[in-house]
Order: C-alpha cells, then structure tokens, then sequence
C-alpha cells in the first residue's frame, strides 16, 4: 500500500478525529449524570450526591476542556487536507457547522462557568439550571454534528449546480435519512461511556481505600444505568443495521464478509477476509442468521460485495471493527448485569460491597466505552468510502494536492501530541481518584448566593 497524499491525509484525520471523539463521548452524557446528582442533593441534602457532583464536575471539566482543543484542532484539516470538501459541500456542511456553534457550543460556554464556580454564590436554582442548559447544550452540539456526517452518509434535500451541492430542503438535510439512528446510537454510547468510566473509577477508589460516600452513590448510579442503557442500545443497533442495509448496502456487504449475493445468508461470527481472493479464510458462520438479523427473513437477499465493484469499502478493518463493537459491547452488558444483581440488595445502603474480582473487572473496563466507540466509528467512516458524500463525491476527489511528506510530518507531529496528551488525561484522572478532595465551602453569609440571585 502506497502511502500517497490521500492516504496519509486519510490517517491524519482519522488519527485526530479518533483522539477528540473520545471526549464528547464522555461529556455528552456524563453532564447528564451531574443534573442527576445534583437533583438528588437538592431533594435530599444528602452530603454524599453533593461528593458526587464535586468530583465528577471536576473530570467534566476537564474532559470538556480536551473535547474543545481537539475539535478545534480537527476542524482545520478541512481547508489544510480536504480543501475540495469545503468547496464543493461548504453550502450545506458550514451552515450545520456553524449551527452547532451557535445553539450548542455558546450555550456551554455560557453557563459552563456558572456550574464550575458558582456554587454558593448563586442560588441552588440558578446552579441547577446552570448544569442543564450545560447538559441540554452537549446534546444539541451531538445534534448538529451527527446531523452533518448522517448527511455525508445518506445525502438528501440537495442538488448539484456547476460542481456544488445546493440545499433544496434544510429539513430533509438535518433530518435525512440515517440521522435519527444515528443520533440514537450515538446518545446511548455516550451513556455507556460515561457509566463505565463512572464506574470504573469509582472502583478504582474503592479498591485503593481513596472512596468517599459520594463513591458509593456514583457507582451504583452508573452500574445501573448502564443495565438500562446496554439492551436500549442492541435495539436501536438492530434498527440502525436495517436502516444501513437499505441507503448503503456495500457497507452491510463488508461488516458481514459477504462476497456474492446470497438468500439466506449465513452470519459470520469469526473469519479473516481476504479481498483479493474474494472469500474469507476460517469463518465460523451460523446458517441463515446473517438474513434474519438483517431482512428478519430467513431466506433474505443480501448484496454481495461483487455488486458493488470499485465502489465498496475495504473489507477486512469495516468487517474487524464491527465484531470488535459487538464484542466489546456485549462485554459491558454482561458486567453490568453482574454487578447490578450484586449491587440491587444495597441500592438503599450508604457503603457500597462488591466482589474484589468484579472491582477490579470494573476498573479494567473503565474506557470499555472508548474501545467500542472507536470500533463503531471505523466502521462507520471506513464503510462509507470510497465516497466523502456517500454514492456522490468520492474522497479522491477532495484531497489536498501537498505533498506527501509534508502530511507524514504534521501525522507524525498529531500522534507524538495526541499520545501525551492522552497519557497525561488517565494519569490525571487516576490521581484525582485516588487523591479526592472535598467540596470546597460554600460563600460566606451576605455574597450572591444568599442574596437568592
């Protein structure tokens, strides 16, 4: 494989957008957990759900901070390495960008400092409201963002006019056809994200004696939620799949390794393809379940990979990183399940007593959610070519002309800051754990707060 200008250019967005993805993933839904949390001390006046939003404000922060940098960093590479896709879809593409900014990213702007600082010097009302408009804010940035690569995905409501695409209809746009699953699926991850990580820590804490009763009130919050939200999940995956099979079946055709259109398809559990000879080498398949998952038809059709010549995605990293997801996510159901029935007996409890084992199961899946994540956009983004506009503008023909090695040297710079930076954000989040503080006090007598601003 020759490592051409659009094949480096490729790597480098996928290397910048694998590093932000990770941290939208955790702040759209944790901030949902802080309105939680929050709620619950404001109903309560129980100490330890105040710990709990202490502590968890404290690794939002943090994450959100990460998430912008990044996002901002990934956003250049559309006029450095793909200046073709701002020209030819700019229309269409910098509106819902620019939407983003303005309903999503100033409204989390906006109130973020109010619910990091403003405890005890404004009332519990405006504090309250300052985290759900943070929450609501973080989902709407999701919104518009998934409304954009949906549209890549299953382009609708435009047309072409002298090499550019022109809206013709905003909603059939925002709301084309793959973005409500799309939107759905991506939520519901984040949920996942969020409660494993919440649970990991919170583990964690226990395992090293750092745990504060605001521990115990997170993870079972988190352990919990995640039963809910795993089964959710398998359901709108199932609904997404059907939704994939229709607008983009080369895509379907390369998660399942099938080759040749076939009726009453076999699933393929485990295999390694092989696309220049067209078959894939020691699969394990299980008779007729590839159409019943797909058509709900045992004898359903299913397009091979050979009705779509020079038009299909590489199969062997579509077909690798969807058993990866499917795997990975399993997994979090199947401990989340676990650790529930322990934890259901003790769901009124103060102390928190889970089996070493599974704390330390816990722990280990604390980024679970990144790993099945990044599996589900890779199969997402490496399905869709070889188009950037699935079926209408190929990524060939938006690529930046620079020369190669100047896209080698700038990859070779993202991997070496994206690597620390990492590194750095578990190392911060393992000692936050281990090391916790208190809430700080709240503002004396005669500020803000007791003003009832």
């Amino acid at each position: 494989m020759e490592l051409d200008t659009l094949l480096l250019s490729r790597i480098q967005f996928a290397a910048n957008i694998s590093f932000h993805i990770l941290f939208p993933t955790i702040t759209i839904a944790l901030c949902w957990f802080l309105l939680f949390f929050r709620i619950r001390f404001v109903q309560t006046r129980d100490d330890a759900w105040e710990q709990a939003y202490y502590f968890w404000t404290k690794v939002f922060a943090l994450t959100f901070a990460l998430g912008v940098v990044s996002g901002i960093t990934m956003s250049f590479q559309f006029g450095t390495n793909w200046p073709g896709f701002m020209e030819k879809t700019g229309n269409i593409s910098g509106p819902l960008l620019g939407y983003e900014v303005l309903t999503a990213f100033f409204l989390e702007a906006s109130f973020l400092g109010i619910m990091l600082f403003g405890r005890g010097r404004v009332s519990e009302r405006v504090h309250l409201i300052a985290t759900s408009l943070v929450a609501l804010g973080t989902t709407l940035s999701a919104f518009w963002i998934l409304s954009l690569n949906s549209w890549m995905q299953t382009p609708a409501g435009f047309e072409i006019v002298n090499g550019e695409f022109m809206p013709t209809d905003w909603l059939a746009i925002v709301f084309n056809p793959s973005f409500p699953y799309r939107l759905a699926h991506k939520l519901l991850a984040s949920a996942l994200t969020a409660s494993f990580l919440i649970a990991g820590l919170s583990a964690w804490q226990l395992i090293k004696g750092s745990a504060t009763p605001g521990t115990h009130k997170a993870l079972r919050t988190a352990v919990f939620a995640a039963l809910i939200v795993a089964p959710l999940q398998i359901f709108v995956g199932d609904l997404h799949g059907l939704n994939t099979l229709r607008h983009q079946p080369a895509k379907i055709a390369a998660v399942e390794g099938i080759w040749e259109t076939e009726k009453g398809a076999a699933l393929t559990l485990f295999g390694i393809p092989d696309e220049a000879a067209a078959t894939t080498h020691y699969a394990v398949k299980v008779p007729k379940l590839g159409s019943l998952i797909l058509t709900h038809e045992w004898d359903g059709e299913l397009q091979g990979i050979a009705d779509f010549p020079n038009a299909h995605p590489p199969v062997a990293p579509v077909f690798f990183a969807f058993r990866v997801m499917v795997g990975v996510g399993s997994l979090m159901l199947l401990v989340a399940l676990v650790a529930a029935w322990k934890l259901w007996p003790q769901r009124r409890a103060t102390q928190t007593t889970l089996p070493r084992p599974l704390l330390w199961t816990l722990s280990l899946m604390t980024f679970a959610g990144w790993l099945a994540t990044l599996a589900g956009w890779y199969v997402t983004e490496i399905g869709r070519q070889p188009f950037i506009v699935y079926g209408v503008l190929r990524t060939a023909d938006v690529a930046t002309t620079i020369p190669s090695p100047y896209v080698a040297i700038t990859l070779a710079a993202y991997l070496v800051v994206y690597g620390l930076l990492l590194i750095t954000y578990v190392g911060v989040l393992k000692h936050m754990a281990e090391h916790p503080t208190k809430p700080a006090p709240e503002a004396p007598s005669g500020e803000l707060g007791k003003a009832g601003v």
